[in-house]
């Protein structure tokens, strides 16, 4: 995927729901890709910000679940991996992420 950042799109839709869900606005907001201090930037470290601006503001984040939708590769040998980075990037408990993948069949 070609993105202003590395673009992982997973991540990009976390961020944008936890900042919509905070009323904080989004990612294009926080990190415009008119910024050349984005260009490329691993998207763990703009959710190591979100997280840090959601507890400025005195935010906890109980859950997050998010759906990957993509008929390749497939998700499922990564999605343990993904859970912990997002949960170390945000300094919650693995039990507090949930990420699933399905395919595109029958949409």
């Amino acid at each position: 995927l070609l993105g202003h950042s590395d673009a992982d799109v997973l991540l990009h839709a976390i961020m944008d729901a936890l900042l919509g869900a905070a009323a904080l606005g989004d990612i294009g907001r926080h990190f415009p890709d008119t910024d050349p201090a984005y260009k490329g930037i691993s998207s763990l470290k703009l959710l190591e910000h979100v997280g840090a601006l959601l507890e400025e503001h005195y935010f906890l984040i109980e859950n997050i679940d998010a759906t990957i939708i993509a008929q390749a590769p497939k998700m499922r040998p990564f999605i343990d991996m993904m859970r912990k980075n997002i949960a170390d990037t945000l300094h919650i408990d693995l039990s507090q992420i949930n990420v699933k993948a399905t395919t595109e069949e029958g949409l």
